[in-house]
């Protein structure tokens, strides 16, 4: 399952038009909340979440610092434009998550107020709360959900791959929207078309201030309308979005929003320079951190305000997410499909010495697509996970079978040495050789890397890498493009090498076929930035959305894990299992936060005494 926090990580689709089926002699019956494991938390009648404090006080402004720049506030192009994705928070979808109960992926009514769907997860039902309402006071309708849902899936891949399964979405009457999916049996699907996020049909399809007609297939920087808790008031352009609470918010009362939106306002600077914009927060120009670096961490943030109290700086474990970021070669490149290349390409990066003296020992090394999380696959494969794994015996390596996935270890000349012997072995393999200094095949063609990146900061890691590649014949060039241009290099997969992040939830499922899947593999704009074409990992990714409970998508996702890093389709790199967060002290927060979250700045809030006391806005 993917997590949406409105930006661009989100992912829908489909419909068609056909007649309701008629109803059923025993109907499911309708629920206010939906749970992919076990059953969810809250009740019908639950006034707020456990973590929030539903008498948290509204009003005051937080400002966020983004790296970058925007050139549209439409921000579900797909692959067009670069978008603001905080604009999204405009928007709202069908239902919306606990913070607490990531482990088994809990919905609860959002614009929709109840859904229900059959044993077998044939279908789902949809039914809108009568409340809800744009912010131009005009009710959300079935209309509006189809046309989004339709229009979304042609508009952006992501969202095509996500939804490719549903194949009907209608209007069954009485504010109901009733979607058929193409077979039983996929238990994800009835929650996650919840997650569609639903905009405005009478205003896309409207005129702007000027008198021209919008259209959603193109850019542009007018100030969205949508039905959340907050309107866009300024926009501009790569500069700053502002958000201010529309007071007329039709969900205000909704328990699920009780204690959070406590903000009045929420400004978003944008600096395109990641110096400037740490200097920015140090100068008080923006009030909330996350930490990427952990250099900067450990040696940026001794500072007159910190010293003085008016800064606070504080880690929070990961627990309701897990990663793969990774060091990512094409595939689709003749020169990357033989599995040795790839891995003598690990034997050549030495994680051991950049975590020592470029990391401050922060980062753990990542030996595992699902990082982090009890989905990540260790030792050899159980019982459970042999049923699934054997009949696929002849399309897997055989080291699958007999030996736990390990990465290099690095650490010393000596064994970066080692190392390195290793890959030359394994180049020599593979059909290239050392030919004076320089790697090469049998038709003299040198082995080059082109890596490219919208992120300065990668250079940290590419550059040890790029030494170490050298001593073996290989010449690694690092090359810098802005966002706009990063974007269509990874929608055309024109790259030799990059860094692709994957973030995994707990409850994975259909994403998978979009990260993985040999479907997505030549689909421009899919997450499969590698390029993987592979029938067992297909199969595999398979089990895991048609697992049937808790155990089975565990077992599952280990047997997934285990065949993707044997293949060696990447090369790991790092990941650190806290966040670190810095910012002005002007807010509070409830005693115990979500187990699985931050909460910043959802369930935060502004707090006046302090805010007097720290200076400033």
């Amino acid at each position: 399952m993917i997590r949406f926090a409105f930006a661009l990580s989100a992912a829908l689709v489909v419909a068609g038009l056909a007649s309701v089926p008629p109803a059923l002699a025993d109907e499911p019956v309708w629920r206010h909340a939906s749970a992919l494991n076990g059953e969810p938390r809250y009740p019908a009648d639950f006034k707020h979440f456990d973590y929030v404090n539903p008498d948290a006080p509204k009003g005051g402004t937080v400002r966020f610092g983004v790296e970058g720049g925007f050139d549209s506030t439409n921000v579900y192009l797909g692959t067009k434009g670069d978008p603001a994705s905080a604009v999204a928070q405009v928007y709202e979808a069908l239902t919306t998550e606990s913070l607490d109960e990531y482990n088994i992926s809990a919905t609860y009514g959002l614009l929709a107020d109840k859904l229900r769907y059959p044993d077998d997860y044939a279908w789902v039902d949809y039914h809108l709360n009568p409340a809800a309402r744009w912010s131009d006071g005009q009710p959300v309708t079935a209309d509006d959900v189809i046309w989004s849902f339709t229009t979304l899936k042609d508009i952006y891949p992501l969202f095509a791959s996500y939804y490719g399964h549903v194949v009907k979405a209608e209007d069954a009457g009485d504010n109901v929207i009733h979607f058929t999916f193409d077979a039983p049996g996929n238990r994800e699907l009835p929650h996650i078309v919840g997650q569609l996020p639903v905009l405005p049909r009478h205003w896309w399809e409207g005129k702007d201030a000027s008198g021209k007609p919008r259209d959603i297939r193109a850019t542009t920087l007018e100030a969205p309308m949508g039905s959340g808790p907050y309107k866009v008031t300024s926009v501009d352009a790569g500069r700053q979005i502002v958000l201010e609470r529309d007071p007329n918010y039709w969900g205000k009362d909704l328990p699920v929003n009780a204690g959070i939106n406590n903000f009045d306002r929420m400004s978003y600077e944008y600096f395109l320079d990641p110096t400037v914009l740490l200097e920015a927060f140090k100068g008080d120009k923006y009030d909330f951190r996350l930490e990427r670096s952990a250099k900067m961490w450990a040696t940026a943030y001794d500072f007159p305000a910190k010293t003085e109290g008016r800064v606070v700086t504080e880690t929070y474990p990961k627990r309701g997410v897990g990663v793969m970021q990774a060091l990512v070669v094409n595939l689709r490149l003749p020169k990357y499909q033989d599995a040795r290349v790839r891995s003598a390409l690990n034997y050549a990066f030495d994680y051991e010495t950049l975590k020592h003296n470029v990391f401050y020992d922060q980062y753990d090394r990542i030996n595992s697509y699902y990082f982090g999380t009890e989905l990540a696959s260790s030792g050899l494969p159980s019982a459970e996970e042999l049923k699934l794994l054997e009949p696929l015996k002849d399309q897997i390596p055989a080291s699958v079978f007999t030996t736990p996935y390990t990465n290099p270890l690095g650490g010393s000349p000596e064994a970066l040495r080692k190392n390195l012997r290793e890959a030359i072995r394994l180049f020599g393999e593979a059909g290239w050789t050392l030919q004076d200094g320089v790697m090469k095949n049998a038709k003299g063609e040198a082995f080059t890397i082109e890596f490219k990146t919208n992120d300065q900061l990668s250079e940290r890691y590419v550059a040890p890498y790029a030494k170490a590649l050298k001593l073996i014949g290989i010449d690694l060039v690092f090359r810098v493009v802005d966002d706009a241009q990063y974007q269509n290099v990874m929608d055309s997969f024109s790259f030799d090498m990059t860094t692709g992040i994957w973030g995994e939830t707990l409850s994975p499922g259909n994403e998978q076929r979009e990260n993985w899947g040999s479907a997505a593999a030549d689909k421009p704009g899919s997450r499969n930035h590698a390029g993987i074409k592979n029938a067992a990992v297909d199969k595999l990714i398979d089990a895991v959305i048609f697992a049937q409970d808790r155990p089975a998508l565990v077992t599952a996702t280990h047997a997934l894990d285990r065949v993707l890093l044997a293949n060696n389709f990447v090369i790991p790199l790092f990941y650190s299992l806290n966040d670190r967060i810095a910012y002005w002290n002007r807010f509070s927060h409830p005693d115990k936060l979500p187990e699985y979250s931050v909460g910043f700045p959802t369930v935060w809030w502004y707090d006046a005494a302090k805010a007097s006391a720290t200076g400033g806005p």
